[in-house]
């Protein structure tokens, strides 16, 4: 057979190719999970100074209102030891303010964004056409949520930890594997939350979600006080507010950041890693359940 003949046989259109290469299920819902998780970031990135500021602004007044303008008027919470009461409370409060902005921005970033995109305009369903299951499209959600938080977190604790009056010190000492462990898992937990609380309230009703449900999360949730305190209120010999308080998730983390940022007294770690993971499991899994449901129906 001469050379001829050999490439017009190669080239006969008649005979089969090598198709094309197909991507498996797992793979699509891989790089369609990644792509939602970077547009998130990429519109965080692009306001990044609204974020900024929405995220300070919280913390920033407290520690400025707690630890700064109460001591100096003279009346600093704890001031009845001095400067060193004073020092105690703020010592406590740091870790707490961080616990908060993790809260605050898992709720906002997941909630109240769900919550419109579950509302009279259905932009979640721009979501929903991305090349993967429903539940990834909410897990990203989630992670890119838990990436905010994360941000919120190293923006916040350098700025309670310094605005302060003369003479009150926080006595911080950062615990540098509890941080790196705990702080992501908390991120995750307040964001899961975030899912479950976006997909269970219409978005008429945000408001009444702040006033029974974020504001108690808040106020019994460590942010002032350690837990380990809650002893001395009892009740026929039991300490009731102790044991009522273990119902909020806010509570492992506040005493989580203690553990993370200072050697004060604080809740065991071995219950609150467990514990905190326990809820991202139920709140993510309820969330999801929701959504499935909201897009659904």
């Amino acid at each position: 057979m001469s050379g001829a003949q050999a490439s017009s046989r190669s080239a006969d259109p008649a005979e089969p190719g090598p198709g094309p290469r197909t991507r498996t299920a797992t793979a699509s819902s891989r790089t369609a999970l990644s792509a939602l998780v970077q547009r998130d970031l990429t519109v965080l990135r692009k306001n990044f100074g609204e974020f900024v500021g929405r995220t300070v602004m919280q913390p920033f007044l407290l520690v400025f209102v707690f630890l700064y303008v109460f001591p100096s008027i003279g009346q600093g919470v704890g001031s009845s030891g001095g400067a060193h009461g004073e020092s105690a409370f703020a010592t406590v409060l740091v870790p707490g303010v961080v616990a908060i902005a993790i809260m605050f921005q898992g709720i906002q970033s997941v909630a109240i964004q769900m919550s419109q995109e579950f509302g009279f305009t259905r932009e979640i369903e721009d979501r929903v056409q991305a090349p993967c299951p429903l539940w990834l499209v909410a897990v990203a959600r989630v992670l890119s949520g838990a990436a905010q938080g994360l941000t919120s977190a190293v923006i916040v604790l350098p700025i309670a930890a310094v605005v302060h009056a003369p003479g009150v010190h926080p006595d911080l000492s950062i615990h540098w594997w509890i941080a790196v462990t705990l702080i992501p898992l908390s991120c995750v937990a307040m964001t899961s939350l975030g899912l479950f609380l976006g997909t269970s309230f219409e978005p008429r009703n945000i408001g009444v979600m702040f006033g029974f449900v974020i504001l108690p999360l808040v106020f019994l949730g460590g942010t002032y006080y350690q837990w380990t305190r809650l002893s001395t209120l009892e009740v026929g010999g039991f300490p009731w507010l102790q044991a009522l308080v273990l119902l909020n998730p806010l509570i492992y983390i506040s005493e989580g950041m203690r553990a993370a940022f200072t050697d004060i007294s604080h809740m065991h770690l071995w219950i609150i890693y467990p514990v905190l993971s326990l809820f991202c499991v139920i709140f993510l899994g309820l969330g999801l359940r929701n959504f499935r449901h909201r897009v659904l129906s």
